[in-house]
């Protein structure tokens, strides 16, 4: 039996999960969660074997689950985590894998892909939907225009507003090396300003529109 842990701040998308996973003899759901602390406690105390996890919960933005994922992946006996959200921007998805995700589905993914990555998951096996497996590809084939995580993660406060004495307090990084960071980034997307790569990286599907 594989024990499945659901984290999603939405009842509707759990109802249908635990639906789906009724009808399969050999899954199981032992727990749910709706906020990324909730998850994180959950899969210590309960010892799941596969955590689908949503990206974003609510006031806990974009980061919320990424961060969840990562300090399960910390725990003494670590269950696995599948990505199940909305979001397939590169700063999601590369979040995601950093983070330390076996798998990553859209939520429109089909019933049957779902069960067959919870299944994959659980074998200790990566999952990826489609799309993402050819986004990571296609960022390996074209490393020119591939941001780093850390060159995405400063992009991403660039276009929230944030000045780079901001970024660098948030990152623990000095200025000049989010000024190199910027430097790096402008030459990859062949900009020159900070408005200009914020813009291209959105229409690049770096980061999210």
């Amino acid at each position: 039996m594989i024990r499945l842990l659901l984290a999603d701040d939405h009842p509707i998308v759990r109802a249908g999960l635990r639906a789906l996973f009724a009808l399969e003899g050999d899954l199981e759901i032992i727990a749910e969660a709706d906020t990324p602390e909730e998850a994180v406690r959950l899969a210590e105390l309960e010892g799941p074997d596969v955590v689908l996890m949503d990206l974003q919960f609510g006031p806990h933005g974009a980061s919320g689950g990424a961060d969840a994922t990562r300090k399960i992946r910390a725990l003494r006996q670590p269950p696995f985590v599948l990505v199940l959200t909305n979001y397939d921007s590169d700063a999601d998805i590369l979040g995601a894998v950093e983070a330390g995700a076996s798998g990553y589905l859209l939520k429109d993914a089909p019933p049957a892909e779902l069960i067959a990555a919870v299944r994959a998951a659980a074998a200790g096996e990566s999952a990826l939907a489609p799309v993402i497996a050819g986004r990571l590809l296609e960022r390996m084939r074209l490393p020119q225009v591939s941001l780093s995580g850390r060159e995405i993660e400063v992009l991403g406060l660039v276009a929230d507003g944030n000045t780079n004495a901001e970024i660098a307090s948030a990152l623990f990084l000095s200025e000049t090396t989010v000024k190199s960071h910027l430097g790096h980034i402008f030459t990859k997307l062949g900009v020159t300003t900070r408005t200009a790569a914020v813009a291209e990286a959105r229409d690049r599907g770096i980061l999210r529109a």
